[in-house]
């Protein structure tokens, strides 16, 4: 006979009761509707303006209010108050009335006329048990007074309005459910997607070590995501990413991966040299919990460290919202090192303390069974990540991984840096211990700093060659600069440069340096535009080199 609300994220009113309460409320129903009303003292509101409202002051009542076994529970009802004897007859001889959590009744708050309907269907559901319990021994027989009966008509004359409202809105709410139950895209998955329109071009004078001109055009490329997140617990998350992108990389415009963009998915070109958007499986992520600290990630495409190891760049660590060059997303030499599929499990100690640990190969590798392949005879990173929060504001992680990569697989800074870093050893195996420190600090609601700092120890497989790469970044972001949802940003930071080596590995001349300057301004709820631009100083960290800009206008739509 209830309306009942549940609280879960697609809340509705279960089938069938809205008949039997709103019958029950006109056949019996005793004078405590009466007494009720009275105590309440309220200015009962008006109508409310949509059934969210409707829904929200219906289940406040149930969702706030304890049953109360005696008046003498409730603390601000004393015997001498004038609400004491009515409020007695409710508890004791009906055993309908609730109060607050903290045993108190606050007989001079506001209700609505709906929040009191509600009220009033608990205490019928204490009525109807009473009186199916007369009727099973004394048949004939009523707890409900003659007294109790007339009452009853007057409280039903005087809320005849609100009640036919309240029906019409409960059987409207039940149209809207059953309609979206038929037409929903699924009980278990949601749909999430993201479109990315950009202009970008980039300009100077001759390409990294070539003396060949920049090809200065300006682009204008798409990305579309499609996130398919199913669960099947309520806590656990099956992520499958459709993806496609028809941008040409920068790199091959600029000779280097500095000039990448960091949402710049390549398309593929026909035979007719036109290129195309050619849709791909992006990610296929399984999350789960184990108990109420631990969780255990399985991947089987696109599976990143970063999916795991928390980046610690929140305002800028976005392909669709942060920052506009690769590299200044996340700490590249840890964060970017080689994954695809495998598996991670992460531990939550305290609010303070995390850990992570994963064991990741290439795609590619996972699924191939030759020699020299496979989950574990191929490219790795093996690792760990432990987070730190030592204030609210304040956040700091440290990372080690070790990593193999076979021959063509060799990429050591996430295509972020020069090309000696990337390949120390050009195409062969390469082994390679990767730390980082990675940090972020909120100091104001308007103001957030972070940064990071990363290193690799390098060796060719086999061999005595040896190399060290360093990369650092610091930046800066301002939330809410000009108008609530918009980020301005600032990055500074050295891409990988290979600053020592021995053997047949090269170490590069001087620093590169990439100071980018963004911001993104929220149009709407599901669209932003950021324009930004990137200055690579001494490209490939060789200071004989032009100085290369990157200038682009990003738009996002979300839905």
């Amino acid at each position: 006979m209830a309306i009942v609300l549940t609280n879960g994220e697609h809340r509705h009113l279960n089938r069938g009761v809205r008949k039997k309460m709103f019958s029950k409320l006109l056949k019996i129903t005793p004078a405590v509707l009466a007494a009720s009303l009275l105590v309440a003292n309220s200015s009962l509101a008006q109508t409310p303006s949509s059934d969210r409202d409707l829904l929200e002051q219906l289940n406040r009542y149930s969702g706030e209010m304890d049953q109360v076994n005696s008046v003498r529970e409730l603390r601000d009802v004393a015997p001498g108050h004038w609400a004491y004897d009515a409020l007695r007859n409710l508890i004791e001889r009906y055993g309908c009335m609730r109060g607050y959590p903290d045993r108190t009744f606050r007989g001079n708050q506001g209700v609505t006329r709906y929040e009191f309907a509600a009220a009033l269907n608990q205490c019928l559901q204490s009525i109807e048990r009473l009186i199916v319990a007369s009727e099973s021994q004394r048949p004939g027989s009523s707890p409900v007074s003659s007294g109790d009966l007339r009452g009853i008509q007057r409280l039903t004359a005087e809320f005849e309005a609100e009640l036919a409202i309240l029906s019409a809105r409960v059987d409207d709410l039940e149209g809207k459910v059953d309609f979206l139950e038929d037409h929903q895209f699924s009980t278990t998955t949601k749909l999430k997607g993201e479109v990315i329109f950009t202009l970008a071009g980039a300009f100077g004078d001759e390409q990294a070590n070539s003396t060949d001109p920049i090809d200065d055009n300006i682009t204008f490329s798409d990305r579309v995501r499609l996130n398919f997140d199913t669960s099947f617990t309520g806590k656990d998350r099956l992520r499958t990413r459709l993806s496609a992108g028809n941008f040409t990389s920068l790199a091959s415009a600029t000779n280097t991966d500095s000039a990448r963009l960091g949402h710049d998915q390549q398309g593929t070109r026909s035979d007719d040299g036109r290129l195309n958007n050619n849709i791909e499986l992006d990610e296929l992520i399984y999350r789960f919990p184990v108990g109420d600290k631990t969780r255990i990630y399985v991947g089987a495409n696109d599976f990143s460290i970063n999916d795991v190891f928390p980046v610690l760049n929140p305002y800028l660590a976005s392909s669709g919202g942060g920052a506009l060059a690769r590299f200044g997303r996340r700490n590249p030499l840890v964060h970017r090192a080689p994954g695809g599929a495998g598996a991670a499990v992460q531990h939550k100690f305290s609010k303070q303390f995390k850990v992570s640990a994963l064991y990741l190969t290439t795609s590619n590798d996972a699924a191939n069974p030759a020699s020299g392949e496979g989950l574990f005879n191929g490219t790795y990173s093996a690792g760990v990540q432990l987070d730190i929060a030592p204030t609210e504001n304040w956040d700091l992680s440290l990372t080690y991984l070790r990593s193999f990569e076979t021959g063509d697989d060799v990429n050591l800074t996430g295509s972020t840096g020069s090309g000696n870093a990337k390949r120390p050893f050009g195409r062969a195996d390469t082994e390679a211990n990767h730390f980082g420190i990675n940090t972020n600090y909120k100091v104001s609601d308007r103001f957030n700093v972070g940064g990071w700092f990363g290193l690799v120890d390098a060796q060719q497989a086999g061999a005595n060659n040896s190399a060290t790469i360093i990369n650092w970044s610091v930046n800066l972001a301002f939330p809410d600069l000009g108008k609530e949802g918009n980020v301005g940003g600032i990055i500074f930071g050295q891409p990988a440069t290979v600053t020592s080596a021995d053997g047949t590995a090269v170490e590069d001349p001087d620093t590169a340096f990439h100071v980018e300057a963004l911001y993104k301004y929220k149009v709407s709820k599901n669209i932003s535009v950021t324009p930004g631009v990137y200055v690579i100083f001494n490209p490939e960290s060789n200071s004989d080199n032009d100085t290369i800009v990157v200038g682009a206008v990003r738009t996002t739509f979300k839905f």
